[in-house]
């Protein structure tokens, strides 16, 4: 690929990398004056204000047809409801270290649902060796030799939870949504704006904690939901465009990467020596699982003489 090629994508690679890895980090302090509800409801309203006024700039509608409505409130279920108000509830009991690394495991939790459960694919060898090497990778991130330490239990039950419907939803998309070939700004918004109206009535009771918001929280919460939600949606599908899916999912590997540094260096999380191995091993399975570490040996492999 030329240099003139990789800088039309690669800037908005990496900033969804950021955007998505900081999204753990902006969890946390939205939480010092919202509950987890909140949070969510927060993200997804600020997300879908965002993407709406994208779309109406570049002239996109809503989806007409109720059909389209239906499958966009199954995944406003399964990808902003249920894990917006999971991921925030384990960070209340939790690092955002943590919660950036378990996130990690979508990859794998989505190639179980596309081999096993809905059976789009055949399982291969490499995809079940991938997901033994992911599972290894979570005992280790969890330090279950330690009896998980000092995380509960109910944290670590919510974050498994939320990456296997984050793994449910990515299938489902591919079968009912894909395929329509409709503007992928107005699938997002309608989607956000189904969560928001899910929640809105959950924050209404109890969105917030009793705590009165710094300028910080409500910087963060402004960030995860316009930037971390929004415009990273419309990169995520632009660097689809540009270079195809593939290349596109590899920013899972960044998102860690970015949640361990911002939890440590502007939350001074403690970073044991176990969760960064672990972290490694699930995105090693993931790998192994998607086959690109195959593909990388056979690219590196020589080639006999013709």
């Amino acid at each position: 690929m030329s240099q003139s090629a990789r800088a039309r994508w690669l800037p908005h690679y990496l900033a969804i990398g950021a955007a998505w890895g900081c999204s753990f980090l902006f969890i946390k302090q939205s939480l010092t004056f919202l509950t987890p509800v909140g949070v969510a409801f927060g993200r997804w309203l600020l997300g879908a204000l965002t993407l709406l006024a994208i779309s109406r700039v570049r002239g996109v509608r809503l989806p007409a047809r109720g059909v389209v409505w239906m499958h966009l409130g199954v995944v406003a279920l399964t990808f902003n409801v249920g894990p917006g108000i999971l991921f925030a509830f384990a960070e209340s009991h939790s690092t955002s270290i943590l919660a950036g690394l378990f996130n990690a495991l979508t990859p794998l939790t989505s190639l179980f649902f596309i081999t096993v459960a809905f059976r789009d694919e055949p399982v291969t060898r490499s995809q079940i060796l991938g997901m033994l090497v992911g599972l290894a990778g979570v005992a280790v991130l969890l330090g279950v030799w330690r009896g998980l330490g000092s995380t509960s239990w109910v944290a670590v039950g919510a974050l498994a939870l939320a990456v296997t419907l984050y793994g449910v939803t990515f299938p489902y998309i591919r079968r009912h949504l894909t395929p329509l070939g409709l503007a992928p700004s107005s699938l997002a918004s309608a989607q956000m704006l189904i969560a928001t109206a899910v929640l809105a009535p959950a924050f209404v009771v109890g969105g917030f904690n009793g705590h009165s918001p710094r300028a910080s929280s409500l910087i963060a919460l402004g960030l995860l939901g316009v930037v971390g939600s929004g415009f990273a949606f419309m990169w995520n599908y632009q660097v689809i465009a540009r270079v195809g899916g593939a290349t596109a999912s590899t920013v899972t590997y960044l998102t860690p990467i970015v949640a361990v540094v911002a939890g440590a260096l502007v939350l001074h999380e403690r970073l044991t020596w176990f969760e960064p191995v672990g972290g490694a091993l699930v995105l090693l399975g993931a790998a192994i699982g998607q086959g690109r570490l195959r593909a990388r040996l056979a690219r590196a492999r020589p080639r006999g003489r013709e």
